[in-house]
């Protein structure tokens, strides 16, 4: 198949730009850290300067990626960085660990996020088991992806409603903190260093907490071929969304340790739902419905994009080569919409996922910090390359070196996190060893490989005839 037929169409603009990246980075993360990272920093002012400190990296690194996104102008986001610096090793690790891990990990834990907050104001005094929660998230991911399946368009028009939606519920936050600080009550801003932790594996784990919430401040990247004058509307997307996020965050951190305080805020599950029993009367009982659809949204977003990685894998051929087709009619990657579904769906089988998200969340930093580093080596390997956009050497540089030194500390810190994310990236090497290296016509698995991609293609096709029927 010739690489036009499956170029995605170009129909997303400045607008919808922000909105993925707002709607990816307003998820679930800023209603679940504020804990984390008090617990970990021990001071108000210690918290405060991990958020800020997250938002510099993050817009750091979103800069560095404007960089590569204007000059390496094709779908794919750190997959396609990393081939393009690295080769395709190194590449093809990291969609195993993505597609595998990474990915479908995240749509279980935000869809089951999801649940919580939909079913806890329903049923507020009864205990709700387990496997409720699991088929409310099973059907909430398999809604989206068939919306993400069936319209672009439509899905970025939900996205851009679920970003105001989003941005609403922290702007209630931030105002109603502001008049609590503004009535004089700033009792738990008096020596705000009180408290402050000296153990760097404690800082490290608050600043990984922040760097969660943070997190999808590249997935724009992964959608590149489908943005509208990307080397204009790529960088300006960035400029407008990560200072914007920044103050937010900073400005929400606020408000809850204002009227939380440190005690509050450590002894809360539910972050926004208590402050707004707390501080904001009768619209308390909107803030549940509010936090659900930011998780709703954030999910949404994030099953587009990552789809987009899915495919171009498949399009270069390290992934099969069903996954790099796509739906003519509604112009969007089904067959990698559909197998990411069916991981995910795997993933929420688990009760608990803690020790997943620990693995995650090192390996796929890891990963940004070399996709990062890509900026430094392509100026070095193809100085002579076409650079739109070309940012200052020390943006990446700084992001790189904070990036690599956080992941130095959780070798001692957390060291069977460390050693399984070792170990199930190093199983990707003999996959590609076997599925890519050798993929000559006349080998049985490539023969194989193809017989059942025209297979699953006839049968897809035949699918897709009946329903129109």
């Amino acid at each position: 198949m010739s690489e036009e037929r499956v170029k995605m169409r170009k129909q997303l603009g400045l607008l919808e730009g922000v909105a993925i990246i707002l709607g990816i980075i307003f998820g679930s993360g800023i209603f679940i850290s504020p804990k984390e990272v008090l617990e970990k920093t021990g001071s108000v002012y210690g918290a405060l300067a991990v958020w800020a400190v997250c938002g510099v990296l993050a817009t750091l690194g979103a800069m560095s990626y404007a960089e590569l996104g204007t000059t390496l102008a094709q779908s794919g986001g750190d997959y396609h960085y990393i081939n393009e610096a690295y080769g395709p090793l190194p590449a093809f690790l990291y969609l195993w660990d993505a597609n595998l891990i990474f990915v479908p990990s995240t749509n279980a834990i935000m869809a089951l996020t999801f649940a919580n907050n939909l079913l806890e104001p329903i049923f507020p005094n009864c205990p709700i088991d387990m496997l409720s929660k699991k088929l409310i998230a099973a059907i909430t991911i398999c809604l989206l992806t068939f919306i993400n399946a069936y319209d672009v368009k439509f899905t970025t028009r939900v996205q851009n409603v679920f970003m105001f939606t989003k941005i609403s519920a922290l702007v209630i936050i931030i105002i109603g903190g502001i008049v609590w600080m503004a009535q004089g009550r700033l009792d738990n801003f008096e020596d705000g260093w009180a408290g402050t932790k000296s153990s760097v594996g404690d800082w490290s784990v608050a600043f990984y907490s922040g760097i969660f919430s943070y997190s999808g401040w590249n997935y724009l990247n992964f959608m590149t071929e489908e943005l509208r004058n990307p080397y204009v509307n790529l960088p300006r997307a960035i400029y407008i969304s990560l200072p914007l996020v920044t103050g937010i965050y900073l400005l929400a951190n606020l408000s809850y340790l204002a009227v939380l305080g440190p005690i509050g805020v450590r002894a809360t599950e539910a972050i926004a739902v208590d402050f707004a029993g707390a501080a904001l009367g009768w619209m308390r009982y909107a803030m549940p419905a509010l936090v659900a659809a930011a998780v709703l949204g954030g999910l949404s977003v994030h099953v587009m994009t990552s789809s987009r990685m899915c495919f171009a894998g498949a399009r270069n051929g390290h992934m099969p080569e069903l996954l790099a087709h796509i739906n003519l009619a509604c112009m969007s990657p089904l067959p990698s919409l559909v197998f990411l579904m069916l991981i995910s769906l795997v993933m929420l089988i688990p009760n608990s996922l803690t020790s997943l998200i620990t693995y995650c969340t090192v390996v796929e930093s890891f990963f940004t910090t070399l996709s990062c580093s890509a900026v430094l080596w392509l100026r070095y390997k193809k100085p002579d390359l076409p650079r739109p956009i070309k940012v200052s050497l020390w943006m990446p540089c700084v992001f790189v070196f904070a990036s690599a030194l956080l992941l130095v500390v959780p070798v001692a810190s957390e060291p069977g996190a460390v050693m399984a994310g070792v170990l199930i990236t190093l199983t990707g090497v003999p996959a590609y060893l076997l599925l890519v290296r050798r993929r000559d016509t006349d080998h049985p698995l490539h023969r194989l490989s193809v017989g059942f991609t025209h297979f699953c293609q006839k049968l897809f096709l035949s699918a897709v005839e009946d329903v129109e029927q």
